[in-house]
């Protein structure tokens, strides 16, 4: 029970990275705007198919996919953005919740009559070792390491490129870097982008172990409102926090409960960090 244990919670955490940069994006828009992206499943889901016809149809491996599936989506994210975010920016949080809704529903419609809702999986796999009574899969260590890289490339854009410290200043405040000759409708959009590069990337890393359908981003939308809260809402790195947390739970429990608790379980820690600590584990009172 305690080796199985030991390696469930090893698997878990690895997973919880991949959870962590999918929150992550959702966390960026969140604390840059002050928008709910509804938006945020899908797109993952168009990560994970990206994949899966960049590694089957053009024959690419899935690691070299995933830089393509990054490009896509953040040219894709920029463009939802002024096609629907940008008009209601400053509008009630209903008018944003309703315009990224709307585009949620649209690429569920026009991917469904597309793809329709057959499972696919992208075969790839890099083996496993052993290592006293843990089995790791490779597959999910990579994801693990470049779900680290990409969170170390944030920070670094974040804190040592113009870019960067223009979206801090416009997260900050946003009339006052208009003042200072931020151009913020630029930076807003530059920052939609980027979320969803993010959101994207984690589904092409969570295609590369798990099957899916275009309907399968809905549960890792769920997963990272869950990780935002946990980690702090706005807060960049405390989603890769609460994705570790998430992982290492999902691991835990199933050693002394069905599978099917596993969604209760999370919500009930939504409800309570919400109750006791809302501002998340590393959110600021402010």
């Amino acid at each position: 029970m305690g080796d199985l244990l030991i390696a469930s919670l090893a698997d878990g955490l690895l997973l919880g990275f991949v959870y962590g940069i999918a929150a992550m994006g959702l966390s960026l828009i969140w604390g840059v705007m002050d928008v709910i992206n509804l938006a945020h499943g899908p797109v993952i889901a168009l990560g994970m198919l990206g994949i899966y016809f960049a590694s089957t149809g053009m024959g690419m491996n899935p690691y070299l996919a995933l830089i393509l599936v990054a490009v896509v989506g953040l040219l894709l994210g920029i463009l939802i953005y002024w096609g629907a975010v940008h008009r209601v920016i400053n509008a009630p949080h209903l008018s944003t919740l309703l315009a990224t809704f709307s585009v949620n529903m649209i690429i569920i419609g026009i991917g469904t009559a597309i793809f329709t809702t057959s499972p696919r999986n992208v075969d790839f796999s890099l083996g496993s070792f052993s290592l006293g009574p843990i089995t790791l899969s490779w597959t999910r260590i990579a994801a693990a390491a470049l779900a680290g890289l990409v969170t170390a490339l944030l920070y670094l854009f974040l804190h040592r490129t113009q870019p960067g410290k223009a979206i801090r200043a416009v997260t900050d405040n946003r009339a006052a870097a208009e003042l200072m000759g931020i151009p913020t409708s630029w930076i807003l959009a530059l920052s939609f982008g980027l979320g969803t590069l993010l959101a994207a990337f984690s589904g092409g890393l969570i295609a590369t172990f798990f099957p899916f359908t275009i309907l399968a981003g809905g549960s890792y939308e769920l997963k990272s409102f869950v990780i935002c809260v946990l980690g702090g809402l706005g807060n960049p790195l405390g989603a890769l926090f609460g994705g570790l947390i998430l992982g290492a739970l999902e691991a835990i429990i199933p050693a002394f409960v069905e599978t099917s608790w596993v969604p209760v379980f999370e919500f009930i820690l939504f409800i309570l960090i919400l109750l006791v600590r809302p501002q998340g584990l590393l959110g600021s009172k402010s």
